[in-house]
Parts: structure tokens; C-alpha cells; sequence
């Protein structure tokens, strides 16, 4: 049998969760360097990228050999703007949790590579120029079937970063949730489609559908065919 998540099936505007985890479940995200290069390259590939502007830099002999250098690379990269919507994310020591909308059914998978690739190549680098896998496998991918599904989702990886004594907001471990209660507003992360579900404060505010009660049996009844095995908040 095939391992959960791993064989998977595209379709336009279909929404996913995204997922992985170091080999051996060993560490990937070692300090906060790491998880900021790694935010680094999921904001290159999801803002739009300004060609004209990138093509004036190389064009003006005013401009410094670094950013030179810097417009080149980002003209060279993958661009996936228009093609993946991300609506929430968290990062972990050891794992990752991605919830995507895709607008063309193979864009996942070109994301997923361009992503993945490019991280192992920095890690490997920095940490003793380490050569191997970094990840257990390849990423799982769970299609996201109902908007409850979509919803607790999203509750489920917001909650992935709670440190007891730590307010969720507080955790040291990044997420989109800032984005979500108005505290940061990073523009590759796309929260609209789940906030225009709530009210913006009170009982049916998503601070409140997150926070509010305990994770139970029925939170998980919505999500257990689309999160890593044996995990929950």
C-alpha cells in the first residue's frame, strides 16, 4: 500500500494540503536563518515578479554590481503568481505544512520541485556542505474535498506552532496566523477566502474558531485523511 498522501491527482482550482518532514524526521529548519530563507523562497515564487522594473535595473549603469546580480537571479526563477494561491502556512523543526489553491492542474507539482530543490541545495550547503536527502520522501499532497475540511485545515496548522505557557501568537515557530488576526500583512499569503467566513471579532471571529476550545474528536473527524500520520496539535 502506497504511503498516505503520496499518490496524487490534480484538478484546476482544486485546494491542497502540502506536507513534508526530514528524513528520519530529523531536523530541517535548524535556526532562524533557515526558516527565513525558506519563507524567502516561497515570497520569491509567489509575488508577482516586475520584469520591466528588474530589466530597467540591469539597464542602468547606476546600478550596483549586487543588485545586478540579485535582478538577474530573480529573472531566472520560476514565478508561480498566478498559478498557486497560498492560504495558510507553518514551519517546524522537523516539518512543514503548506495549504495551496492551484489554479492549473500541474503547477503543484512544478512549485513543489522548483521549492524543494532549491532549499535541500542552501541547507546542504550551509550545514558542512551535507550532500543526501533532506526530506523523508517526496511531499505529500491531500486534496482538500469540502469547505469544513478547508476550515478546520487551516485551524489544525495555525495550532501545528502552540508552545503551552506561549500565546499562539507569540510562538516562535512561523506561520501565516499574523496574517490572519491583522498583526502583519505579508503579501504572498492569501487568508481572504477563509476570513470572508467570520466576523472579525467576538465568538464567530477566526481568532475565536482557532483559540476558543480544545482540539477534539470531531475537529479531527474533518481532517484525518489529509494531515501527517499520527499528528495533531
Amino acid at each position: 500500500m502506497p504511503a498516505k498522501n503520496v499518490l496524487k491527482q490534480y484538478v484546476d482550482n482544486g485546494y491542497y494540503h502540502l506536507y513534508n518532514r526530514g528524513v528520519e524526521k530529523r531536523i530541517i529548519f535548524s535556526d532562524k536563518e533557515d526558516e527565513a530563507v525558506f519563507l524567502s523562497y516561497l515570497k520569491n515564487y509567489l509575488i508577482p515578479k516586475n520584469t520591466l522594473e528588474l530589466s530597467s535595473l540591469l539597464s542602468n549603469s547606476n546600478s550596483l554590481a549586487v543588485e545586478k546580480a540579485e535582478a538577474v537571479r530573480l529573472l531566472r526563477l520560476n514565478n508561480f503568481s498566478a498559478e498557486i494561491d497560498l492560504l495558510a502556512f507553518c514551519l517546524m523543526p522537523n516539518h512543514f505544512h503548506l495549504l495551496v489553491k492551484q489554479n492549473s492542474s500541474r503547477s503543484i507539482e512544478m512549485f513543489m520541485r522548483s521549492l524543494g530543490t532549491r532549499y535541500v541545495q542552501y541547507f546542504n550547503h550551509k550545514h558542512g556542505k551535507r550532500v543526501g536527502g533532506l526530506f523523508q520522501d517526496t511531499y505529500k499532497a491531500a486534496s482538500i474535498e469540502s469547505e469544513e475540511q478547508l476550515l478546520h485545515l487551516t485551524r489544525y496548522i495555525h495550532l501545528n506552532p502552540y508552545i503551552k505557557a506561549v500565546s499562539l501568537k507569540d510562538s516562535p515557530h512561523p506561520s501565516s496566523y499574523k496574517n490572519y488576526l491583522g498583526i502583519i500583512k505579508q503579501n504572498w499569503v492569501k487568508p481572504q477566502k477563509i476570513l470572508e467566513l467570520f466576523s472579525k471579532t467576538g465568538v464567530n471571529s477566526y481568532e475565536h474558531f482557532v483559540e476558543g476550545h480544545e482540539w477534539d474528536a470531531d475537529s479531527l473527524s474533518f481532517i484525518s485523511e489529509v494531515i501527517l500520520e499520527k499528528d495533531t496539535p
